[in-house]
């Protein structure tokens, strides 16, 4: 048995996942460094959340320049605001540009990853082969598995049914009765994308979101010249859409109350297209704004206001055939169902998966809630940091700055690793997280997601938010600087006699 384990390949550091962080995690690697590491990755291509969803009119709601990494500037952005196939392009630019490839292992998706507490390392069993790796990051990120809701009679269902982030870009919905199922950013793309080319459209509206007018342009040949040009304008750029963010923080953290004039903005915003009273009704949300992800958009209310659609203000309740009925009681005939109702956030199926010292999954160890120290790391899972974890989202900037922070920690983990020498792991102490997860849900109960009168994605199944950073990005990058060795415990190989050595080998 031994002599097979020490067959098995071993690296000094196993990455999960290829979106942002994982490719993020990776440059940051080699920088340090660290060239003995691979990058697992179950699909067939990199881009993580951005290869996954390819849905008609996707792309962010963060300024381009300002979602992208520091290290690795685009001055070829095309647009203020860019859409999925731009940013698909862009981490495959990185991937080249860094040399990423020999390292990435495609089509091997994560099955199991156990604690050897003798070894002191992480073995891992993929769809593609098994490996060992002293240190594991975790990078597949909150929005990778789509959550569709349990409808009764949704299988007797005979059209086509798909979640947004798994288009079905074979079937074309011209001339089809389309019902879209949810109203988060998603749907807010997908709506006006196809409402000009389907015969009816309704949409099941379980709350009605609050949508702010997105001002996205060109970005003009001129500013693409400077920018390659004189890199520092791009730079200054990034610093201002950086700074206004930051700036307002303090109206989603500490007074929510600042926020009313926004949704005096909001309120205008959807007037502007919606001119009948009862459908403005319906669309007006009765939380505080913020409360859930603000959406941006300026033709998701003149699309709603077509002929062709129809919204219903109740959540999808029962599938009756081709029949759909709502909650309230209300149906609508449908050729096909797009779910865009969001991904698994606060129950990560990757969880279920890692096996730590004790033997309980992550899924177990975090039945309460999810907590992590600093974000990254979970008592009793020694060498294994989790990139946008629990408490490290944000509700008005870019993930980019969070990702890039966290690289920083682990930047300093694996300086540590080295340090201290040998055979060696580092293991978050329970009563460094229980004190980290404190302050921040302290700092969360004044803040708008947990004060705003909404039920979000934010929130765990016990209503606690376990998803957002109560704070400033700048706040989280000093918490992140550097590895405190008083928040860990430090493990090291035991030292056997000479006899039990001899008993062993014999």
């Amino acid at each position: 048995m031994g002599e097979r384990e020490h067959e098995r390949e071993h690296v000094r550091v196993a990455v999960v996942g290829s979106g942002f962080g994982g490719l993020g995690a990776a440059v940051r690697l080699r920088r340090e460094g660290v060239t003995d590491f691979v990058v697992l990755e179950r699909a067939s291509g990199v881009g993580g959340t951005w290869r996954d969803n390819s849905y008609p009119g996707c792309r962010c709601d963060v300024p381009s320049h300002l979602y992208s990494f520091s290290f690795a500037p685009n001055p070829e952005w095309p647009r203020t605001f860019s859409g999925h196939e731009h940013i698909r392009a862009y981490l495959e630019h990185v991937t080249d540009v860094f040399r990423l490839r020999p390292h990435i292992r495609f089509d091997s998706e994560v099955k199991r990853m156990s604690w050897n507490a003798e070894r002191l390392c992480w073995d891992i069993e993929t769809s593609s082969g098994n490996l060992s790796a002293d240190l594991v990051v975790s990078a597949t990120g909150p929005l990778s598995d789509p959550k569709v809701p349990e409808i009764p009679g949704l299988e007797s269902f005979p059209g086509k049914v798909f979640h947004s982030a798994r288009w079905e870009h074979d079937y074309d919905l011209r001339g089809k009765r389309v019902a879209m199922v949810g109203t988060g950013a998603s749907a807010a793309q997908i709506v006006p994308a196809v409402q000009p080319e389907v015969s009816r459209l309704t949409l099941f509206q379980r709350t009605a979101p609050w949508v702010m007018p997105r001002v996205d342009r060109n970005i003009s040949d001129t500013e693409r010249w400077l920018h390659r040009q004189l890199p520092f304008t791009a730079q200054l750029r990034r610093g201002l859409l950086w700074g206004i963010r930051e700036l307002q923080v303090q109206a989603f953290t500490k007074h929510p109350g600042q926020l009313g004039l926004v949704e005096e903005m909001a309120r205008r915003n959807m007037a502007r297209s919606i001119k009948d009273p009862a459908l403005r009704a319906k669309l007006t949300p009765d939380y505080r704004i913020g409360c859930k992800r603000i959406l941006l958009s300026s033709d998701y209310y003149p699309a709603l206001a077509q002929p062709n659609v129809d919204v219903v203000a109740g959540g999808l309740a029962e599938v009756r055939g081709s029949t759909l009925v709502a909650a309230d009681g209300s149906e609508a005939e449908a050729d096909a169902i797009v779910f865009g109702t969001g991904f698994h956030v606060t129950d990560m199926p990757i969880a279920d998966r890692v096996v730590g010292a004790d033997g309980r999954t992550l899924a177990e160890t975090w039945k309460g809630g999810m907590e992590a120290l600093r974000g990254a790391s979970a008592a009793g899972f020694p060498n294994w940091m989790t990139i946008i974890g629990p408490n490290t989202g944000l509700g008005n900037s870019s993930m980019i700055l969070m990702i890039e922070s966290q690289l920083n920690y682990l930047a300093d983990f694996v300086r540590q690793l080295d340090v201290l020498g040998g055979r060696v792991a580092l293991d978050a102490r329970p009563g460094a997280v229980r004190a980290w997860n404190h302050r921040v849900q302290e700092r969360m109960k004044r803040t708008v997601w947990n004060t705003g009168g909404c039920t979000s994605w934010y929130l765990d199944a016990s209503g606690r938010n376990t998803t957002i950073w109560p704070g400033t990005t700048g706040e989280f990058r000093r918490a992140t600087r550097r590895v405190d060795l008083a928040e860990y415990d430090v493990l090291r190989v035991p030292v056997r006699t000479e006899a039990e050595k001899a008993g062993v080998d014999a």
